[in-house]
């Protein structure tokens, strides 16, 4: 392992990767954006990642993810072992209004970079491909595969209109709630049905009056995917999609019974019978790791950028799971948005230009940075690998 005198070289080493492969890395996020994939059927992107993984030296493990969007890749053979996470689904409707493009090319580059100086280090670099953010929380799937468990640094970059480190996120799951009730002429027999519309307007009017009295900084969010389909015949079946977010946890589990309580309000004043589905995995909040958090923005003030620390929670990600398993970090790179929010046509519109472009390369290189600085720190060092042991 190299020392401290030796890192000059190193940072030259980084920035010289990042530099020759600056075009490979802007291509595949300008390819990314301009074939956008929903959640889970991310083939395009997959390809395009591993593809130009393998050209530097990235060879595929001989067990791979069982979502067929998934990869793991790995290059070196070092203690420390450095997962960086390529997210690349994109929104419906939308494409890439999360700026997953950047994402996705932030990750590849600083595995690139890293892996150029991994004996130095005496590191492993190793890159998952991480579909379906936007939906299900892939990572998750990839966390109960294993795939995470011999990773000591989890690491990726979010495309954002700030540079911000130490942020938090909103625990959050979703559930699909079906009423189901009795049909009847609206007109002729309505006393004959069993009206599940009604069990619906109960629930929201319920989960509206709950809202005054939940934890500061939830939130629930609710939409009818099935309201009936005739104004004449009493519905008989109906959806109501419901969205539940929270500042961890703890909180999000009383949340949702205090929601499925309204619910079965709903059922028990119309009469109808209640089935809830869990849509995808329960996302835990995000706690990032405040030494590699530090590390991260003294290595991008090397690209001139000054990064904002910020525990205030943003959104919801499946990356928050992985931090209860891993030491990680997910800091925000900023470029010129002109005020869209994320999640937006108007954000997704920015996602190739040449401030994104740059900011995808300037993440890159304090993304390998950062663990530069942590691995060659010998109590930081320790602290990570010792994590396992716990």
């Amino acid at each position: 392992m190299t020392t401290t005198k030796e890192q000059p070289s190193l940072w030259k080493a980084i920035e010289g990767t990042i530099e020759e492969i600056r075009p490979e890395l802007t291509g595949l996020s300008h390819d990314i954006h301009g074939n956008p994939e929903l959640s889970g059927e991310e083939v395009f992107a997959r390809k395009a990642a591993m593809r130009l993984l393998k050209q530097h030296g990235f060879d595929a493990d001989g067990e791979q993810p069982s979502a067929p969007t998934a990869f793991s890749m790995r290059k070196g053979s070092g203690e420390l072992m450095v997962t960086y996470c390529v997210e690349y689904d994109a929104l419906p409707n939308i494409g890439h209004g999360c700026g997953h493009n950047v994402n996705a090319a932030a990750s590849v580059g600083a595995a690139i970079a890293l892996s150029s100086i991994w004996r130095e280090l005496d590191v492993t670099v190793h890159v998952l491909g991480t579909p379906a953010e936007e939906n299900i929380g892939g990572k998750v799937d990839l966390i109960e595969e294993g795939f995470f468990n011999q990773s000591h640094i989890a690491l990726m970059a979010h495309a954002s209109a700030n540079d911000i480190v130490g942020s938090s996120s909103l625990a959050l799951n979703a559930w699909d709630a079906t009423y189901r009730g009795k049909a009847a002429h609206a007109a002729a027999a309505p006393a004959l049905g069993i009206n599940a519309l009604d069990a619906i307007n109960i629930a929201q009017h319920a989960i509206a009056l709950l809202r005054q009295q939940l934890p500061p900084g939830s939130i629930v969010s609710t939409i009818v995917l099935e309201g009936g389909e005739s104004v004449n015949v009493i519905p008989d079946r109906t959806t109501l999609r419901i969205e539940m977010r929270a500042p961890d946890s703890i909180q999000l589990e009383a949340i949702n019974q205090r929601v499925r309580n309204c619910l079965e309000a709903g059922a028990l004043a119309s009469g109808c019978n209640l089935r809830t589905e869990q849509l995808g995995h329960t996302f835990a909040e995000l706690r990032q790791d405040q030494d590699l958090s530090a590390a991260y923005a003294a290595a991008l003030q090397g690209r001139g950028r000054h990064a904002v620390f910020d525990s205030c929670a943003v959104a919801s990600t499946d990356m928050g799971n992985v931090s209860h398993q891993v030491p990680t970090i997910h800091p925000m790179i900023g470029y010129e948005v002109n005020g869209a929010a994320h999640h937006t046509e108007e954000f997704a519109r920015y996602g190739t230009s040449p401030q994104a472009d740059s900011a995808l390369v300037d993440a890159a290189y304090a993304l390998a940075g950062a663990v530069l600085l942590a691995a060659t720190d010998e109590k930081q060092r320790l602290r990570l690998i010792n994590h396992l042991s716990k």
